[in-house]
């Protein structure tokens, strides 16, 4: 199914709190108060058998569970669903069994998306207390989520009582029917709080577990770094020192930013003095190159000009003997 991949960004995603807890509690007649409740994986179980009939085992389903190893044990059989219907969907259980309300509201979100997404999430043919019997502490959820709608039939008989035997009273006392009520009838501000004090808590439990998340997510891009500056090929440049000084410092001191930033211009600084050399270096050899070339052009023509000056010489010493009267030339 396309939603099993769906994104983050997805418009499923930001559907609320108070919109999630009324779909699970229309669709399997419960009475759910937190999304939290819903973290031993027994709901989620039976959304599946709701979108898919007959698909989820519901007498693996556990409905009791209480500790992590009882709600690994249902999170196993929804896993095995998602293979049997080929969703690959991650279930993250390690998160899901912490009881933590923004995991468990991502996950509900998601599965409302898929639901509606089967059959146009119609399911209204769907018995869940029947569907519940069979599931290990199923009978105990159903006559619990029972005794709710009970409740306000048994109150209103009640109070229709109460105020009957107090007209009879002020009848029986003379007192008028429009007399104000007593200030002993008006409820009490701490009971009215109360449901806007959970939602409350509620919204800050959200709120802290999304501030978690943003904390480990910057951690461990730090340890990153951290592990990056460790490296033995870059650990003694200045530049990776200064970088330590900024994630080891114990306090937020506008000095360290600056012995920071004075690190690394001393190392642009003493950097600057060692390249000097090789660029003089790099000028002058094309002017000793073309200065050699020019002596050993100048040492080849004196060498011409030393052997010219020689046979010159050897000539003028033979001219020599010949006119100071050589035997040979007598006898000639």
């Amino acid at each position: 199914m396309a939603a099993s991949n769906i994104g983050m960004m997805d418009g499923a995603y930001f559907v609320g709190r108070n919109e999630i807890l009324a779909w699970i509690n229309t669709t399997l007649q419960l009475g759910l108060s937190k999304v939290e409740e819903a973290a031993s994986g027994a709901v989620a179980c039976q959304l599946m058998d709701a979108a898919h009939p007959g698909a989820v085992p519901m007498h693996k389903v556990n409905f009791d569970a209480k500790t992590e190893y009882e709600m690994i044990q249902n999170y196993k059989v929804l896993q095995d669903v998602f293979n049997k219907l080929k969703i690959t969907k991650h279930i993250e259980v390690n998160k899901l069994t912490k009881g933590r309300p923004l995991d468990n509201l991502e996950f509900m979100q998601w599965m409302k998306r898929y639901c509606d997404s089967v059959n146009g999430g119609f399911m209204n043919s769907y018995n869940a207390s029947e569907r519940r019997e069979s599931s290990k502490g199923g009978k105990e959820t159903n006559r619990r989520t029972s005794v709710p709608s009970q409740a306000p039939a048994k109150s209103s008989s009640a109070t229709h009582k109460a105020q009957a035997s107090s007209h009879g009273a002020k009848k029986a006392n003379g007192h008028a029917p429009n007399a104000p009520p007593s200030r002993s009838a008006k409820p009490s501000p701490a009971n009215s709080a109360g449901p806007a004090y959970d939602e409350q808590i509620t919204e800050l439990k959200l709120l802290v577990d999304s501030l978690e998340k943003e904390r480990d997510f910057y951690f461990s891009k730090l340890r990153d770094v951290e592990i990056l500056c460790q490296s033995p090929e870059v650990e003694h440049l200045p530049i990776v020192n200064a970088i330590h000084k900024v994630l080891y410092a114990a306090e937020d001191d506008p000095s360290m930013m600056a012995e920071a930033q004075a690190m690394i211009s001393q190392q642009q600084q003493s950097e600057q003095p060692m390249l000097s050399p090789i660029l003089e270096a790099s000028e002058e050899r094309p002017a000793k190159q073309e200065a050699h070339k020019r002596k050993s052009i100048s040492d080849l023509e004196l060498e011409e000009f030393g052997m010219a000056s020689s046979s010159r010489q050897r000539l003028s010493d033979i001219s020599d003997v010949q006119l100071c009267g050589s035997p040979l030339t007598s006898f000639t």
